[in-house]
């Protein structure tokens, strides 16, 4: 009677360890993918910031070159709206131009954004050339504590086949966080100027942004991105104001959302299985 008990119990107790077993794996499957969603959608945010700044010093270069060409040429003058506290000086030699923009050691208030240190571009100026290569670096610069490093090259094409300028970045930048975390970003940007162009005014100028590149974080994840619904960027907005970018890493993916038009810090990311997450931009 006692060995068939033990038979028994013995039976019963390897039921019991083989549910467990499988609950428990069940389990850390479903928190492994809740952990990789989470991370996802933290890293996501993260990169936008990325997006954030690159599309912010995009702005000011263009403007510090449309600036300084139109003093040169018959167009209408353009209203500096970069303040006074960003020291900018120009080296000339024939058509070789050297524009230095300068937001100093203690930083310069631009347009609600502190920066600090300096960004340097330089460009062949004809005014006869379809395409014109400004290049920039970046030494010693901060937006808001964030240190970015790096180099960018940008092709401006005068009229593209919609008679619009057009600007295509080629990408190559690091951004580091103040606590010491970092990414960089790869790719290719083009900027359509579809509205402002010529007006005088740099407030009510927009540009629609395509392109592909990719963000890789020093964990190692690496996240693609391809823009579905073209980016559209209002210079008076620090964030996309609308448009929609395929996301892709590993395991994880979805379509980020940046809105209907309103500018705001808000957008979403559609999972590839149609949950939707609200995202808060920093």
């Amino acid at each position: 009677m006692m060995k068939k008990l033990n038979q028994q119990t013995v039976k019963w107790m390897l039921v019991l360890v083989v549910f467990g077993l499988t609950f428990t794996n069940c389990s850390n499957e479903e928190t492994d993918k809740m952990t990789s969603e989470e991370q996802g959608t933290t890293e996501l945010t993260k990169s936008s910031e990325i997006d954030e700044a690159e599309g912010f010093l995009g702005d000011l270069i263009i403007e510090s070159y449309e600036y300084q060409e139109a003093e040169v040429s018959a167009r209408l003058p353009q209203q500096r709206s970069i303040p006074d506290c960003v020291n900018i000086t120009m080296v000339m030699d024939k058509g070789y131009r050297q524009v230095t923009m300068d937001f100093g050691n203690e930083g310069c208030m631009v347009r609600d954004h502190l920066l600090k240190g300096q960004i340097v571009f330089t460009y062949e100026r004809n005014p006869e050339a379809q395409q014109v290569s400004i290049s920039y670096e970046l030494v010693d610069f901060y937006l808001d504590a964030k240190n970015i490093l790096g180099n960018e090259t940008i092709m401006k094409q005068r009229s593209n086949q919609n008679g619009n300028p057009q600007f295509t970045h080629t990408l190559d930048l690091t951004l580091i966080w103040p606590n010491g975390a970092q990414a960089s970003r790869k790719g290719e940007k083009v900027r359509e100027w579809i509205e402002g162009f010529g007006s005088g005014l740099w407030s009510d100028n927009v540009f629609e942004v395509t392109g592909k590149w990719n963000t890789t974080f020093a964990n190692g994840n690496r996240y693609t991105y391809d823009v579905v619904i073209p980016l559209r960027r209002e210079v008076i907005c620090y964030y996309f104001v609308s448009g929609s970018v395929a996301v892709q890493r590993a395991n994880f993916g979805g379509v980020f959302d940046y809105g209907d038009g309103n500018c705001n810090n808000q957008a979403t990311f559609t999972f590839n299985n149609g949950t939707v997450v609200d995202i808060t931009l920093n």
